[in-house]
Parts: C-alpha cells; sequence; structure tokens
C-alpha cells in the first residue's frame, strides 16, 4: 500500500523513446488505467512501449495501474506475459525475471532482469534494505494546495477501497484495533516540496514503513 496521503496523487513519469505508432491504448503507452478486455498481443505491444530504460541486463518500465504482477493460473499478469515480453525485445533464452515491482493499484517502474545472478543479488539487497528501514522507494506526487511546511513527515492510516470499479487507496481517521485486522495499514513518509506553481505542488516522498 502507497504512503500517499488524501492530499496526494501519484505523478507519472512519463517514458523516453516511446513508439510513435498508435498502439492499443493510443499514441501514449498507459495514459490512465489498464484497460479492460486487453489481449495478450495488445498488452506484449503496450509492455514493450512503456520501457523507459535498458542496460545490459536490466530492463526499466512504466507498469500502469490495474495490471497485477502476478496472479491466478490463466490471469492476464505481467510475469504471464514475461516470456512474450522477452522474446519481442529481442533477449532470446534469456527470460526476464521481475526483480522490484509496485502493486496491482500502483502505477510506477518496474526492474526486471534477464540475468538470474543480477536478479537474485537485486533481491537479497531489496529484502536486507527493507529489514533495516532504510527507504529504496522514492515516489513523486503532486498536490492539491501547498504545503504549508516545505518538509516533514506524513502519519496516516489507509486501506484499499473499490470506488466506481477502481481499487483506490484512502485514508482512515482514527482507526480501531478492528480496522487494522482489517487490513488498514498505519504509514509513515517522509516528504520534500520539490517546486511550487499555480496553487499545486511538486512533492517527494520516501515511504519509511512498509515494502518501498
Amino acid at each position: 500500500m502507497g504512503p500517499v496521503g488524501p492530499e496526494f496523487s501519484r505523478h507519472q513519469r512519463q517514458p523516453r523513446g516511446s513508439s510513435q505508432r498508435s498502439g492499443p491504448l493510443g499514441d501514449q503507452p498507459f495514459p490512465g488505467l489498464l484497460p479492460k478486455n486487453l489481449s495478450r498481443e495488445e498488452l506484449v505491444d503496450a509492455l514493450r512501449a512503456a520501457v523507459v530504460d535498458r542496460k545490459g541486463p536490466l530492463v526499466t518500465l512504466n507498469k500502469p495501474q490495474g495490471l497485477p504482477v502476478t496472479g491466478k493460473p490463466g490471469e492476464l499478469t505481467l510475469f504471464s506475459v514475461l516470456p512474450e515480453l522477452s522474446q519481442s525485445l529481442g533477449l532470446r533464452e534469456q527470460e526476464l525475471q521481475v526483480v522490484r515491482a509496485s502493486g496491482k493499484e500502483s502505477s510506477g517502474l518496474v526492474l526486471l532482469s534477464s540475468c538470474p545472478q543480477t536478479a537474485s543479488r537485486l533481491q537479497k539487497y531489496f529484502i536486507h534494505a527493507r529489514r533495516a528501514q532504510r527507504p529504496t522507494a522514492i515516489y513523486c506526487a503532486v498536490t492539491d494546495g501547498i504545503p504549508a511546511a516545505s518538509e516533514g513527515k506524513i502519519q496516516a492510516a489507509l486501506k484499499l477501497e473499490h470506488i466506481d470499479g477502481v481499487n483506490l487507496t484512502v485514508p482512515v481517521k482514527a482507526p480501531s484495533r478492528k480496522d487494522i485486522l482489517e487490513g488498514v495499514k498505519k504509514t509513515l513518509s517522509h516528504f520534500r516540496v520539490v517546486a511550487t506553481g499555480s496553487g499545486c505542488a511538486l512533492v517527494q516522498l520516501q515511504p519509511l514503513t512498509g515494502p518501498g
């Protein structure tokens, strides 16, 4: 679950080197939520167009909100199309593995590797960093309004709620013990205002709790 409080909305990074042709999701990869009833071929094409960086065995792409990383057999997930995506990127027999990815409800960068040894080393690093409570993820958000403080910490209790067909992270005021047992998460994040203008602010966030 993300660290963002009620006044924040996720700022989506624009991919570099996107395909100029109009694909299944339009001219820009993932202009919004992942469309329903997408075919495997359309998803592979969209993910290929969403690649933002390639360096050695590492591939970074911009995952849309609504795309699960794993799922039940037969479900369309990022993991299920990795063989086709690997072939589409010219990796031949070097199939991509997921190193780091956000959840279904979040958009953001996914780190993949075509080298099992590299993937294993990076996964161990992220696990060690999480156990040591060292943040490894930085998020950018745009606020509706300008925060009074330019830097500080946000404490919020958050839960997933199904609204208009979409799972959204919403705040919970004064959560009870029952709320916690039912999945409400207490979060703590550091924030810093990077820029302001037109009544909005670009804010950098680092989750100090949770998987980030």
